[in-house]
């Protein structure tokens, strides 16, 4: 272990410079890449047209097929009919244009009734002239012909209507009386909105004709009227629906619209196991790129994207942490053992080949999210698990190249913040076990969500896998943290929270030490411990270190207890009695000593500097003036502690406190101003003697550890008040 230590320190002295830690970020890359770089690469296959697969093949990407969607839509369009729109006015204008020719002929015939009339009337008038002896020059006018009653008809008509009639049929109407005319005019309109109340397409035009034909063809009518009703019934009739090209093109362009673009989905079978592979599939399979190999170098451009982007967040996060160089390094250093070994870890798990793809599931990523909470920070293990989750999605991905597995990401992220969440507050070693169990019922809740949300129906084996892998990560996660977690803690130097609360428990063998051979220390100690851990909480530091710290910072009095005030009760003082000398160098021993048994016991680093340090450099000033009294020719330096002065904000505290509690336990009964002015005075000494000058300690945080001392000390030397039996007692012992 010790040989491994002085690697790991040479490892973090180098990481002390920027060139090596970016050396050990690509270490990472390089790890990360080795392992996604077969979950990225394209699959190529050797296929030719019109051969058999010898397995089934299923699409590495998500990918829009234009053919066939192009394919779909003409196919729709091809599916709309063409529409055709019926024009109700060409009936209302051909029963009007009907209407017109027999109404002309009918005025045709009422003029000429009338002119023959008034040629009667004025023959009449010429007659009885010649009676009364008036002779008659006059020739009477001749009667019409009927040429001219066509002409006198024609002129009322249009040029196309008179020329498209046939002059029988005009013959026909300026022959017939006009009460005939009316007959034949209502039997025709009635025929023709008969037939055109219908569509009349193009191609029915004929067929419509011959029924206003056989319509008519039985009218109660001359057959010369019967023949021009006919001849003007078929006339009327046309076509009265046309094709509507506008409205035709719109319907296509909705149908083509209305089209779902065909897609190829990442996961779907393009060919089955011993199928033909036809031109169609041949197509799909260029399309999605297991045919071409121009482009194979895109998935490793984005695996290299996505490390970069990863590490990139890790590093601004060590970059911006706040701590010692060293204690940083550390931590990066431990973060990276652990992230290299979980990586490894879940790509070896990703290899073992059973029925089910869901074998990621027995991954314990709570395993390195406990550890890195326990021994760095609880931020660190979500940007772990995050990371974690990240790269799984990329490794499990189901048999599918360049796909995304999101269920086992979720999953896995799930497991890790659980383990995480519950060690939020149990720092106790005991707490990780049942931290396994909580995190194997959030495994188990995580994935049945998972499974119900798909909709998928599983059978009795399938879910006892799900229950076990999810208790196997849980418990193995468990297993694996307390079983690494030493190593770790001994490998670094690492002083993790739980380690602290362990070594506060009082059955220590040392505090059981400190209890039995020196209990006044003990009292002290505890004292000292929460005057420390109040000042340190106040102003941000490591409340916990500080109050474990000052259990063991005394330690060393235990090898010579009763030379120390707190432990001499109902026994003469020895000091009183030993030379200057003699006395300060029993009472600087214990810090080296304190020291000495530390290490002995194998305590961390940071508990044996507390023990060394938190005294300085300061000054045995009691027996130095005494030594001075007695004419001893001695310097300063010699009676002081051999330090080394406070190298933490905790130490420094620590030996304030410690000062502060003697000198105040010395007082008979000490009020608050006087506590105060104690107080303030005990940390001007330090300021003065430059015992703080190695820490980084500040004034501000100086004023604010003197104000948190103040009141906690005020609290434990309160006044009490006199109750009537003690006041009796005072009076009986007076």
């Amino acid at each position: 272990m010790e040989k491994l230590q002085r690697q790991l320190t040479k490892i973090r002295n180098l990481l002390d410079v920027t060139f090596f830690r970016v050396v050990l970020f690509l270490i990472l890359g390089f790890v990360l890449y080795l392992v996604m770089f077969s979950n990225v690469k394209p699959e190529k296959l050797n296929l030719n047209l019109f051969s058999v697969s010898t397995e089934a093949i299923r699409s590495p990407v998500t990918v829009s097929d234009r053919e066939s969607t192009e394919r779909k839509r003409e196919v729709a369009e091809e599916q709309v009919a063409d529409v055709y729109v019926v024009k109700k006015e060409i009936n209302e204008n051909r029963v009007d244009l009907i209407t017109s020719i027999f109404d002309s002929s009918i005025a045709v015939n009422k003029e000429i009734e009338a002119s023959e009339a008034e040629a009667a009337t004025s023959n009449e008038e010429s007659d009885d002239g010649a009676a009364e002896g008036a002779t008659a020059n006059e020739t009477p006018p001749e009667p019409i012909s009927t040429q001219e009653k066509i002409g006198m008809l024609k002129e009322r008509l249009s040029e196309d209507v008179a020329n498209d009639v046939s002059d029988s049929t005009f013959t026909a109407l300026v022959s017939a009386s006009s009460n005939e005319l009316s007959i034949a005019k209502d039997l025709t309109v009635t025929a023709i909105n008969n037939v055109m109340k219908n569509k009349i397409p193009a191609d029915e035009v004929e067929n419509s004709k011959k029924r206003v034909e056989d319509e008519l063809r039985y009218a109660n009518l001359e057959n010369s009227l019967k023949n021009a009703v006919i001849e003007l019934g078929r006339y009327a009739v046309m076509q009265n629906e046309f094709f509507d090209l506008e409205a035709t093109q719109e319907l296509r362009q909705q149908a083509r619209e209305s089209v779902e673009p065909v897609k190829i989905l990442q996961g779907q079978i393009l060919v089955e196991e011993n199928q033909l592979i036809n031109q169609e599939i041949y197509r799909q399979l260029e399309l999605v790129g297991l045919l071409d190999n121009e482009n194979s170098w895109l998935p490793f451009i984005g695996l290299g994207l996505f490390i970069m982007i990863l590490l990139s967040a890790l590093y601004y996060y060590f970059y911006e942490l706040k701590l010692k160089g060293e204690t940083r390094q550390n931590y990066l250093l431990l973060f990276s053992i652990i992230f290299i070994l979980s990586i490894v870890l879940l790509k070896g798990i990703s290899f073992i080949q059973i029925e089910y793809s869901e074998v990621g599931y027995v991954f314990p990523v709570a395993m390195g999210a406990m550890l890195i909470k326990i021994l760095i920070d609880e931020r660190l293990a979500l940007l772990w698990t995050v990371s974690i989750a990240l790269c799984a999605t990329i490794i499990f991905n189901e048999g599918v190249t360049s796909a995304l597995n999101f269920h086992i990401g979720i999953y896995l992220l799930c497991s890790g913040i659980a383990g995480i969440l519950f060690l939020s507050k149990q720092n106790q070693r005991a707490k990780i076990l049942q931290a396994g169990l909580f995190i194997s019922a959030i495994n188990l809740m995580v994935i049945f969500a998972l499974v119900f949300m798909q909709n998928a129906h599983y059978n009795a084996l399938e879910y006892t896998f799900y229950f076990t892998a999810a208790f196997i990560s849980g418990i193995t996660s468990a297993v694996l943290t307390i079983g690494l977690l030493p190593f770790f803690e001994a490998g670094f130097g690492i002083l993790s929270t739980m380690r602290l609360i362990e070594l506060s428990n009082p059955n220590h063998p040392l505090l059981r030490k400190i209890l039995t051979e020196a209990p006044g220390t003990y009292h002290h100690s505890v004292m000292v411990a929460n005057l420390s851990e109040s000042a340190c909480e106040a102003i941000g530091a490591n409340g916990l270190l500080a109050r474990v710290g000052c259990y063991y910072h005394d330690i060393g009095k235990t090898n010579r207890p009763q030379f120390f005030i707190e432990n001499q009760m109902n026994i003469e003082n020895p000091h009183d009695r030993l030379p200057p000398q003699t006395s300060k160098n029993i009472i600087i021993a214990h810090a080296t000593d304190g020291a000495e048994i530390l290490r002995k016991y194998k305590l961390p680093k940071e508990i044996v500097d507390i023990a060394e340090q938190h005294h300085g450099t300061t000054c045995l000033k009691f027996f130095y003036h005494k030594a001075k009294e007695n004419g001893l020719d001695i310097e300063e330096k010699d009676y002081r502690y051999p330090g080394p002065k406070a190298q933490t904000k905790e130490t420094a505290i620590i030996g304030i406190a410690d000062s502060v509690e003697a000198a105040v336990r010395s007082m008979s009964s000490p009020n608050p101003e006087q506590i105060e002015g104690l107080v303030r005075n005990i940390i001007a000494d330090r300021l003065q003697d430059g015992q703080l000058n190695e820490c980084d300690l500040t004034l501000k945080e100086l004023e604010i550890v003197a104000n948190t001392l103040c009141e906690t000390l005020k609290g434990i030397f309160h006044s009490r008040i006199e109750y009537p039996e003690m006041t009796k007692q005072k009076v009986k012992q007076a």
